[in-house]
C-alpha cells in the first residue's frame, strides 16, 4: 500500500466519523520556542490549552513535522528521520477513551477492501499507564485482547504533558509485533524493535502543575473538557504495509536511493557504512524539498541553520560515497515526484525551491574549495614541524581548523573531500563557536534555551 493511499484512508476514514479534515500547518511552527512544528497536536495546542475554543467538536490532520534532535541518528536506525508525517484524530470535549480505543481498533485490524490498514488482529500489541484500569478493560472489552497483550507502564513511557502546568493524561501506545527475526518475544516492554509503535492515543483528563520532571509533577484536578490527542506515524505504517525493513525503503524516500545508487555506482545493501550515507542522503533531500516548499530558505541563523545543514550534509554523504560532481539536480527532482502526489506545492513551486537548493550547493562547494585550501596548508606545516602525523600538536591543526569560515557542517566537509588523502589525523573540533551553539540549538529543535513541546 502506498504512502499517499494510507494518508487518504486516514482522512476518509475519520471524515467519515464526522471529523472536519483540517489541511497540514506549515513546518514553521506557531510557538516562537520551537522552529518547527514537530508533532502533529501542535497546531491545536491552544484548544487542548482551552485558551480558544475549538471551531469543531472532532477533527482530523495529517501533520507535516520536522524533529532534529536527533539528525546523527539518522540512517543508522529503522525509524529515526528528520522529516516525517502524523496522522492524528482530536476531540474537544467529544468521545473519549471508549470512542478512540473503538476507533483505532477498527481502522488498524479492519480489511483493506473496507479501507482500513488490514493488521492482522493477533499481532497487535497495547500499553496502557499502569493505574488506567478502565482503558486496560476497554481494550479488552473492544478488541478482545488477552491481559498478556496488553502491558502496563509508567509516567515516564505512557503519561503525555507539555512540560509546562496544563492539561496531562494517561496514554495508551499501540504496537505490531514485526516477528521473531527482529527480537526477543516478551512484548514491548521487552523489545521496541521487534514490537514496533505505530500510533499513541492520549486522554487528557487531567490538570498538572508542580511539574519538576516528565514523572514528576502533582494532580491538580480533573479538567472541565475532556479531550482526545493521537499521533500515528505514517512512515512507520508504510514500512510495516509495504513489507521493507525501514522508513527509508518506502515509496516516498527510496527512489532517492536509487538516484544515489546510480550517481556514486555503489550498490545499495552492499556495504553498511553506504547504505548510512545513501540513508542519510534519502532523508535529508526530503526534508529540505519539503522545508523550502514551507518558504524556509538557507541561512546560519534559526531555522535557515537548519536547512543549510541539511543540504550540506547531503552533499558531504554524496562525497563520501565518491560522487564530486553536483548532486542536487539529480536527486531533488526524484524526491519531488516522490512527494507531489501528496503535496503538489512542491511540484507547481519547484523552480523556485530547486534554485535556492541548487545555489546552496555550489556555495558549498566553493567554501570546501577554500576551506581544503587551508586545511592542507594546515597539515603541511605540522608535517614539516612534527613528523608524518600530527599527534602530540592538535594544536596547531586546531588553530589552523578554526580560521575555516564559519559555516554548518563545513569541518566534516573538509575532513570528506580530504579523506583518503591524510590518514590519521586527529580530528579536532574545528567548529566555531557560534556554530556550536547553532548545532546544538538544531539538535534540540529550539532557536534558544526556552522550552518547546515535548
Amino acid at each position: 500500500m502506498r504512502t499517499a493511499e494510507i494518508r487518504r484512508r486516514w482522512l476518509d476514514f475519520f471524515a467519515q466519523r464526522d471529523h472536519t479534515v483540517v489541511p497540514s500547518a506549515s513546518l514553521i511552527s506557531p510557538d516562537p520556542s520551537t522552529l518547527f512544528t514537530i508533532a502533529g497536536m501542535v497546531p491545536f495546542i491552544p484548544y487542548m490549552l482551552g485558551q480558544q475554543a475549538a471551531p469543531w467538536p472532532r477533527a482530523t490532520s495529517v501533520q507535516k513535522c520536522v524533529r532534529t534532535q536527533d539528525i546523527e541518528e539518522v540512517g543508522k536506525t529503522t525509524r529515526h528521520g528528520t522529516f516525517f508525517q502524523m496522522n492524528g484524530n482530536f476531540s474537544f470535549g467529544d468521545y473519549f477513551k471508549e470512542g478512540a480505543i473503538t476507533y483505532a481498533w477498527e481502522l488498524v485490524t479492519g480489511a483493506q477492501a473496507d479501507g482500513c490498514y488490514g493488521f492482522d488482529p493477533d499481532k497487535v500489541w497495547v500499553t496502557v499507564y499502569h493505574d488506567d484500569t478502565e482503558a486496560a478493560q476497554l481494550w479488552k472489552r473492544i478488541a478482545g485482547l488477552p491481559d498478556e497483550r496488553i502491558q502496563g507502564r509508567g509516567k515516564k513511557d505512557n503519561y503525555w504533558h507539555t512540560g509546562q502546568p496544563g492539561p496531562a493524561g494517561p496514554c495508551s501506545e499501540i504496537y505490531i509485533d514485526r516477528g521473531p527475526a527482529h527480537g526477543p518475544d516478551g512484548g514491548p516492554v521487552v523489545d521496541e524493535d521487534r514490537f514496533l509503535e505505530i500510533w499513541n492515543l492520549v486522554f487528557m483528563q487531567y490538570a498538572i502543575d508542580e511539574v519538576r520532571a516528565k514523572d514528576e509533577f502533582r494532580i491538580a484536578g480533573e479538567l472541565s473538557q475532556k479531550n482526545i490527542d493521537t499521533g500515528m506515524g505514517l512512515e512507520r505504517v508504510a514500512y510495516l504495509l509495504q513489507g521493507v525493513d525501514n522508513l527509508y525503503e518506502i515509496d516516498e524516500v527510496f527512489p532517492v536511493i536509487t538516484a544515489a545508487q546510480e550517481l556514486s555506482g555503489k550498490r545499495y545493501g552492499a556495504d553498511h557504512v553506504d547504505d548510512v550515507r545513501m540513508r542519510v542522503v534519502a532523508d535529508h533531500v526530503r526534508s529540505s524539498l519539503m522545508l523550502i516548499a514551507d518558504g524556509i530558505s538557507p541561512s546560519n541563523e534559526g531555522r535557515g541553520y537548519v536547512l543549510r545543514r541539511l543540504l550540506r550534509r547531503t552533499v558531504r554523504a554524496m562525497r563520501l560515497l565518491g560522487v564530486e560532481d553536483l548532486a542536487l539536480p539529480s536527486l531533488l527532482p526524484v524526491s519531488r515526484d516522490a512527494m507531489g502526489v501528496s503535496y503538489p506545492e512542491v511540484l507547481t513551486d519547484f523552480d523556485r525551491i530547486s534554485r535556492l537548493a541548487y545555489a546552496e550547493e555550489e556555495a558549498f562547494r566553493r567554501t570546501l574549495v577554500a576551506g581544503t585550501t587551508i586545511l592542507d596548508t594546515a597539515v603541511a606545516q605540522v608535517k614539516r614541524s612534527g613528523g608524518s602525523h600530527a599527534a602530540g600538536r592538535p594544536g596547531l591543526l586546531a588553530a589552523r581548523h578554526l580560521r575555516l569560515p564559519d559555516r554548518a557542517d563545513l569541518g566534516d566537509g573538509v575532513r570528506a573531500g580530504a579523506a583518503g588523502r591524510r590518514a590519521r589525523l586527529p580530528r579536532p573540533d574545528g567548529c566555531p563557536a557560534g556554530a556550536r551553539a547553532r548545532r546544538r540549538e538544531v539538535q534540540e529543535g529550539r532557536p534558544s534555551h526556552r522550552r518547546g513541546v515535548p
